[in-house]
This record gives structure tokens, sequence and C-alpha cells, in this order.
């Protein structure tokens, strides 16, 4: 039952990205120290219908990519009913690390600079994450 109870726990990050050696070394880092449920997405035009699928809690969201552009898939999931809550940090290489800690955001989404650090990024999840209710919490 502990199993069950930690596994329904695991919050659900959805990484889109075309760096496929970034992607894996990001989702092992955050399934290893913070022990999210995290899924690569490398090609961008899957991306919303990898979200859809997926029911992510959190996106992290690369900005540049060659095929469809990081602020076109955040406009596609805004406007998605399903997916509009669904918290956006966009990763760039565009924007300075001063820029990122100064609260740079883009499209009302939290900006973190290329390269990541990793504590950073975990911050930056955990901030944004949306409270989740559990079955005991007591409602006033």
């Amino acid at each position: 039952m502990v199993a069950g109870s930690l596994q329904e726990q695991n919050r659900r990050i959805l990484i889109v990205d075309d760096d496929r050696d970034g992607t894996r070394l990001l989702k092992s880092l955050l399934e290893e120290i913070s022990h999210y449920l995290v899924l690569e997405e490398n090609d961008a035009a899957k991306a919303h219908e990898s979200a859809r699928d997926f029911r992510p809690d959190l996106i992290l969201l690369d900005m540049m990519m060659p095929q469809v552009d990081g602020r076109d898939i955040a406009a596609q999931i805004d406007a998605d009913p399903e997916l509009q809550r669904t918290p956006i940090i966009f990763l760039t290489a565009l924007a300075t690390k001063v820029e990122a800690k100064a609260g740079m955001s883009f499209q009302g989404h939290p900006v973190l600079a290329k390269p990541i650090n990793i504590l950073e990024l975990i911050n930056k999840i955990e901030e944004n994450l949306p409270v989740k209710m559990t079955p005991n919490a007591k409602h006033s």
C-alpha cells in the first residue's frame, strides 16, 4: 500500500526539447533527485499531443526548436481547455542567468536560462507546480 500511495504522489513532468541528450540527462536527474515521473518529447510537432496523452502537472519547454517554436506550443497548450491550467517553464539559451533570476517571463510563463542548473530548475518546478489536494486534506 505504501508503494501505491508514493506512486500517486509522483508529479508528472513533460520535457519538450529537440536536444535528445539534454532531455535524457534532465529526465534522469529529475527522476533521481526529486522522484518526478518524467516524459521526454523530442519532436516539437508532437508536443501538444504528448501533453494531452500524458497529462503532466508541469511542462518544461524549450523556446527555440527547428520545426515548431516553443512559443507556438505554449500558445496551443494555453488555448486547450484540458491543458490550459498546466504550468509551463520555458528553457532557453536566449535569456541570461541574470534575466531569468530577475523573474523574466514570456507569455506569462517563467523562463530559465540554459545551461540549466538542476537545483534552480527543481526550485522553479516546485514554485510552479499546482497544489495537489490529498484525500485526507480537510477543507476549511
